[in-house]
């Protein structure tokens, strides 16, 4: 809300500034300064009928100082960027936590007394540079992330990577920070559990948050008929695969794929979700994937009989058709040939 005031309140300002001094040489030059402020994200706004013709009303320089000063107070704190707490929940915690434990990425509690301040700013700044160019602390962190690469966090610049070290450093002093996310359920999984698990992939059980239902993207070792997606990996042996009930907890906790993430960022799954996915994945741990070519010849079989099917269907519809119009025809040629 603030965001889209700032932005109503800076165009409002640039159309007013630039009717104003139309046609003029030269502009005072904080009028100047203010019409190269950058402008924030949001979709342009009209101005409002009630500052159409204010040039033409009142003395220029009076209202050009009246919009520096509006913009001034709402427009220029806005372009400083978001509260650092707020960028830190928005971008960051979905792969991490401060106190919590790992999840895609390290817990950050005490992060800089492991590693020198400079490093890590070289870090934030560029993840994929710094692993790609060899090095040995970096590359660890990937190969304990799973290979998943820390993605450049956006509009990162060196001032924000200073902020968000300083509050990773203050919430590391705290007994529980703010970012501890989500726990992992010790709780001992249940028959109704993994059914649940099951009902929850296959999409039956709406997820709480609104996401989108497993099967969509992936397959199961049981999954009927065609099979699941296959935009990303069988699952029967994720479980195995990430080695337990922590880590794919941490992982359903904070996808951090490229094409989970932006899914899943704002539709995270609750807790009692990911206690019921994991329960079905430890379920399917010793069953074997599903044979996607098996998938692909009930698809081909599935495609000719539905055309066989539509071609008797519609003869069936047409034939009647063509016999009552041809008789009607016969029937007309013989009472012509009588009479």
């Amino acid at each position: 809300m603030v965001l889209k005031l700032q932005n109503h309140l800076f165009f409002i300002a640039k159309d007013v500034l630039e009717r104003s001094f139309q046609g003029e040489k030269k502009m005072p030059h904080s009028i100047l300064s203010l019409l190269r402020l950058p402008r924030l994200p949001v979709a342009v706004v009209s101005v409002p009928r009630s500052l159409e013709g204010i040039s033409e009303s009142c003395p220029r320089v009076f209202v050009a100082h009246i919009v520096v000063c509006l913009v001034s107070i709402f427009a220029i704190p806005g372009a400083k960027g978001q509260d650092t707490p707020d960028y830190f929940r928005q971008n960051c915690i979905s792969c991490h936590t401060i106190g919590g434990g790992r999840l895609t990425g390290p817990d950050l509690k005490g992060a800089t007394e492991r590693q020198d301040r400079e490093w890590l700013k070289k870090f934030l700044m560029n993840p994929r540079g710094v692993i790609d160019s060899g090095d040995a602390y970096a590359k660890k962190i990937f190969e304990e992330s799973r290979n998943v690469p820390m993605p450049t966090p956006p509009g990162i610049t060196a001032e924000r990577a200073e902020k968000l070290l300083d509050l990773i450093e203050a919430e590391s002093l705290l007994e529980e920070s703010q970012f501890k996310g989500l726990q992992v359920s010790t709780a001992p999984f249940t028959d109704a559990d993994r059914t649940r698990g099951r009902e929850i992939f296959l999409g039956p059980q709406r997820l709480e948050a609104g996401g989108t239902a497993c099967v969509s993207c992936h397959s199961m070792h049981d999954t009927t008929a065609l099979g699941g997606g296959r935009l990303g990996p069988d699952l029967t042996n994720v479980y195995e695969r990430l080695e337990g009930r922590v880590a794919l907890s941490a992982w359903l906790m904070a996808p951090g794929t490229e094409t989970m993430q932006p899914i899943f960022k704002n539709h995270p799954l609750s807790a009692d979700e990911i206690h019921a996915l994991v329960a079905y994945f430890e379920s399917t741990a010793a069953e074997r994937p599903a044979n996607t070519s098996t998938n692909r010849v009930t698809f081909l079989l599935s495609g000719l009989a539905l055309a066989v099917m539509g071609v008797f269907f519609f003869d069936v519809i047409w034939k009647r058709r063509f016999h009552s119009v041809r008789r009607t025809l016969v029937e007309a040629n013989t009472s012509r040939g009588k009479s």
